[in-house]
């Protein structure tokens, strides 16, 4: 049975679609309003972060939303570590026991295994500021994914349970993101991610870096101490942690 919206959403199911990200970017581009969900049951072809595919398996989460919340164009990295904590909560809540960890900027972590991802859509309007945000959620439920070269892992939950609990922390957060701004979304991050100190590698640009994990900065940028110095990386793709 598919599940009913939460107040104020307007959620769409779908048995197969190219990519819920794709048909929300499309609905953005033609005018729609925001809050809405999309799901689907199988995408054909769905995308994953930096252009890689994304495998979405019978059972597994498809979660594309479109929102509306106006803002600068850098404040879609902040936006990235926020789904990140929601995508992780809303697990943890559809799949008790769950303890999940989080990978920057926006991967969710079981044990070292990527549980899940956001794939971030964004538009500007003329003056500059965010026209519109899709944020596509996906996540590994009963199933694990080959995903080559990578780690991957599953957590046990149903996909309407997830979906809502989802929803419902987007909700949550973006309350308290209009509220107190993005300091309470870095901590709950931080809660969530490596350990100070912890050894990382990273790539930015062409080069790949290694170094020690030192932190967030206030806007949400990786900070990593390598070669003497703290570096603040704004972008980039953290590949190896915790010597794993």
């Amino acid at each position: 049975m598919n599940p009913v919206a939460p107040p104020g959403w307007r959620l769409r199911h779908y048995e197969s679609v190219a990519s819920t990200s794709d048909l929300c970017v499309s609905l953005a581009q033609a005018g729609e309003p925001a809050r809405l969900a999309v799901m689907a049951a199988r995408q054909t072809l769905a995308r994953g972060s930096r252009g890689r595919a994304w495998q979405t398996l019978p059972g597994h989460l498809a979660l594309s939303v479109l929102l509306r919340p106006g803002g600068r164009a850098a404040d879609a990295g902040q936006w990235a570590l926020l789904a990140a904590v929601v995508l992780a909560e809303g697990l943890e809540q559809a799949a008790a026991g769950a303890a999940l960890s989080v990978k920057w900027p926006n991967d969710v972590m079981l044990a070292g295994a990527k549980v899940g991802g956001i794939l971030i859509d964004t538009a500007l309007g003329s003056t500059g500021r965010l026209d519109w945000l899709v944020l596509g959620f996906g996540a590994n439920l009963g199933v694990v994914p080959d995903l080559p070269g990578q780690a991957a892992g599953m957590v046990a939950a149903a996909v309407g349970p997830a979906a809502l609990a989802v929803l419902g922390r987007l909700d949550h957060w973006d309350r308290i993101r209009l509220l107190d701004g993005f300091a309470p979304v870095r901590r709950a991050w931080l809660d969530r991610g490596p350990a100070p100190g912890s050894p990382m590698r990273v790539r930015w640009g062409n080069a790949d870096l290694s170094g020690t994990f030192a932190g967030l900065g206030e806007d949400g940028a990786l900070l990593l101490q390598s070669g003497g110095r703290v570096r603040a990386l704004p972008t980039g793709e953290v590949l190896q942690m915790d010597g794993g």
